[in-house]
């Protein structure tokens, strides 16, 4: 009897890939657990080797892992070590495999723009199943359209809320305008600006070479930020290119104050000196990428762990993902 009640006893366990070891521990904190520990080596060749050092038959497993260049790897190391740790779960014996991508990598490749491009966006979905994951979670996709690559199911997270939190509690809403970067994140800035009370909006129109990547040029602010606080948000920063001319032009129309908010601070090559220059009062992003505010007074990193942790407990325990985002989706 005692042992078809062990059998029959769920067994959650986390594993957490070397790109981003503060978000595990922080996410496993949470959730009142333990990282599982793992052997991980780089061979000679760049080839990568893991293996866990407890069982893993029957278990619930969670696989976490950042996909950004930081020291000791970029974030195609990351991928391919992420695809191994799956494959090593599955060959185990792991009851359901749920592989969470807090940034998910190659986003922004998600449609053909002209012939004979790819889609990785898709390819990434596809590696993962056929590694032998059941289940994705990610926060905030570059596109919604993403959920559609895995087949299977897909909790796509918001870090919204934290986000509007920290600038409810650190900023008066009464003078706010929520401005979008671009043309196409205007809905998104109209969900900040209702939840934040209604504030005002604005766009930044802006044209995109298609022939050199990450170029962009910020032309003029659509709508009325004069005396205005403006909240210029985004999904992603990467080269920060974007979001520091828009910074600046919003300043040049007479925006009293820019404050910036992401989720990904992606924050490639000269991104933190554009943005340090910009005129921006703070930088606000999350943890999803690791972070180091050394050298840059003005950025605030604000943990997403409570709300990985809140998502693979009602993963878990068959609950509703649903409630955990409600109203911000």
């Amino acid at each position: 009897m005692t042992g078809k009640i062990a059998m029959n006893q769920k067994n959650m366990m986390v594993f957490n890939g070397r790109s981003h070891p503060d978000l595990g521990e922080a996410v496993a904190k949470e959730l009142d657990t333990h990282i599982t520990p793992m052997r991980a080596e780089d061979f000679a060749n760049g080839e990568i080797f893991v293996r866990f050092e407890e069982s893993v038959r029957g278990a619930d497993c969670f696989v976490m892992q950042s996909h950004a260049t930081v020291e000791g790897g970029d974030l195609n190391k990351w991928l391919m070590e992420q695809l191994i740790m799956i494959d090593a779960l599955k060959r185990g014996s792991a009851k359901r495999i749920t592989a969470i991508l807090p940034f998910y990598p190659y986003a922004r490749q998600d449609k053909k723009h002209r012939g004979r491009e790819p889609i990785s966006a898709r390819l990434i979905s596809d590696m993962l199943q056929t590694a032998g994951a059941d289940r994705l979670v990610s926060v905030d996709l570059h596109t919604d359209q993403i959920q559609g690559f895995f087949d299977g199911p897909v909790d796509h997270m918001h870090a919204m809320p934290v986000l509007t939190d920290y600038i409810k509690e650190h900023y008066p809403t009464e003078n706010m305008c929520i401005v979008s970067p671009d043309a196409g994140r205007v809905k998104v800035a109209e969900k900040w600006a209702n939840v934040l009370g209604g504030a005002p909006m604005a766009f930044v129109h802006k044209t995109r070479s298609v022939d050199v990547a990450n170029e962009v040029v910020a032309n003029r602010v659509v709508g009325d930020v004069k005396g205005k606080d403006c909240i210029l948000v985004d999904d992603m920063i990467d080269t920060g290119g974007t979001i520091a001319g828009a910074a600046k032009i919003l300043k040049d129309e007479g925006a009293k104050s820019v404050v910036v908010a992401c989720t990904h601070g992606v924050f490639s090559g000269q991104a933190r000196e554009k943005l340090s220059n910009c005129g921006a009062e703070e930088v606000i992003t999350t943890d999803t990428i690791p972070q180091s505010t050394e050298g840059w007074d003005n950025l605030t990193v604000l943990s997403i762990a409570p709300l990985l942790a809140r998502t693979i407990n009602e993963i878990f325990e068959n609950g509703s993902v649903t409630t955990l985002f409600e109203g911000s989706a």
